[in-house]
């Protein structure tokens, strides 16, 4: 094994996943890059047990046979966070930050914005407030910071809303940073909410750009939630990049019950932050283990040094939320060509385990977390035993989310997907469909079937 640990930021974003669906229900294949398979399997969340110690965040690991290759072996690390009713949840103070441009002008943009917004005014509390900034060919003030028990105001003003002009995009984060700070809730929820298709074109326009704006503005404690949406121009990369640099998190809303899911249903974890810069660093015994690849989060990975590093950025979590990582692991003497094969190194030995590594021991893994309000991270680990399980004996989280995987390996057309089939994770997701009351898993499988239908007709090719 060329390295024996692999270090990445977690990630709460589940833009992607709406995307997609969004795309093939339109009767059309997404493109690879817009297919971010991490996203896609914490879209959905997981039946775990939140920490009872009063840590924020539990984790969880799991080991299986792989679906898509009955040689290799699967690896589930999941985390939870803490649970907390909404009357003990801190104040918020929350600014909306509404693109109000010419682009935005549609059904599916401006007046689901509109929409959206007000289920989020329904959960407020009198002691929350809430301030309205817009932007177009240039930022406002529509309204000033106002108690959560006025709700018709804020609706009012909300409704008033009415989209044209070019997208001054920096000004209004400008703007919004500039209120959300002057009605600053000492260890309360700072946040700003971007409602935006991405398509900023004056001012401060460039990724790098706002980039260097936001991070700036990060050290204030006022978080960035990122709302996607619009079909044509939505610039994916550059609402994924404001985010995760804003200390907070993207979701694609592409239509009411989307919005629902963000606003009401996972309210907390949306909006309410218990962890911050939470990453994971995985330790693989070479005993056991030759060769190994994380599933997706290929922008969220980060260098070994950089896990004990307080000063790089990892991901956030929510209340309530669970994020759910997958681990494809070829055991040691097997013979695999899907990783490829390094000649024998001439000038120093290849890494072999060292003696008394045999001890049943597959893996160590730690995370990393930090309190909202502190600078400093707190750790955590956990050793995974090196006895897999078969699939059909998983729990019913840890399938569903392989048929999630699989999925979207099968249409990323992932170097990776071996043996994956769409009638065998559907098959697997129907069986660990298990408690499904918003019909979250069941959307799933009906776009798993119609993505077999559009593979089936454009003539591609998946494994028997």
């Amino acid at each position: 094994m060329k390295d024996p640990l692999s270090t990445f930021a977690v990630d709460v974003d589940a833009a992607s996943y709406s995307n997609v669906r969004r795309m093939i229900n339109a009767g059309q294949l997404p493109p690879k890059d817009a297919v971010r398979v991490e996203e896609m399997i914490n879209y959905f969340q997981y039946n775990l047990n939140p920490p009872t110690n009063g840590d924020p965040v539990k984790i969880y690991t799991e080991l299986s046979v792989a679906p898509w290759n009955p040689e290799h072996k699967l690896m589930r690390i999941a985390l939870k966070a803490k649970n907390m009713p909404t009357e003990k949840l801190p104040a918020s103070n929350f600014v909306f930050l509404i693109d109000v441009s010419g682009s935005m002008f549609g059904a599916n943009r401006l007046p689901l914005v509109k929409s959206s917004l007000k289920l989020l005014v329904d959960q407020l509390r009198p002691e929350d407030k809430v301030a309205i900034v817009t932007y177009a060919g240039s930022a406002g003030l529509k309204l000033k910071s106002t108690s959560g028990s006025q709700k018709m105001t804020i609706k009012q003003a909300i409704d008033e809303l009415e989209a044209g002009g070019s997208t001054a995009g920096g000004a209004g984060i400008k703007l919004a940073y500039n209120i959300a700070k002057e009605n600053f809730i000492k260890d309360g929820n700072n946040r700003i909410v971007l409602a935006t298709d991405g398509d900023f074109n004056v001012g401060a326009s460039s990724d790098e750009a706002m980039e260097d704006l936001i991070s700036r503005e990060r050290q204030s404690g006022v978080n960035l939630t990122v709302l996607g949406y619009g079909m044509g121009n939505l610039k994916d990369s550059k609402m994924e990049i404001l985010a995760n640099k804003g200390h907070g998190n993207y979701a694609y809303i592409d239509n009411i019950s989307e919005a629902r899911k963000a606003m009401v249903t996972e309210f907390g974890g949306t909006m309410f932050t218990v962890a911050k810069d939470v990453k994971i660093q995985v330790e693989f015994n070479p005993a056991y283990v030759q060769a190994y690849r994380l599933v997706g989060y290929e922008n969220r990975l980060l260098e070994a040094e950089d896990f004990n590093n307080d000063t790089k950025l990892g991901g956030d979590m929510g209340v309530g939320h669970t994020v759910t990582a997958l681990y494809e692991l070829i055991p040691t003497g097997i013979i695999s060509q899907i990783f490829g094969k390094v000649d024998p190194l001439k000038y120093q030995k290849d890494k072999q385990a060292p003696a008394g590594a045999s001890n049943g021991e597959l893996a160590t893994v730690k995370f990393r977390y930090k309190e909202p309000t502190s600078d400093r991270s707190k750790l955590q680990q956990q050793v995974v035993s090196d006895k897999a399980i078969a699939i059909e004996n998983a729990s019913e989280d840890f399938r569903f989310a392989t048929a999630v995987a699989e999925f979207g390996m099968l249409i990323r057309n992932s170097d990776f997907k071996q043996k994956a089939n769409f009638q065998r994770l559907i098959t697997r997701a129907k069986a660990a469909k298990g408690k499904d009351d918003e019909g979250y898993r069941a959307e799933f499988i009906r776009m798993a079937e119609n993505s077999k239908s559009l593979f089936d007709t454009n003539g591609f090719k998946e494994s028997e």
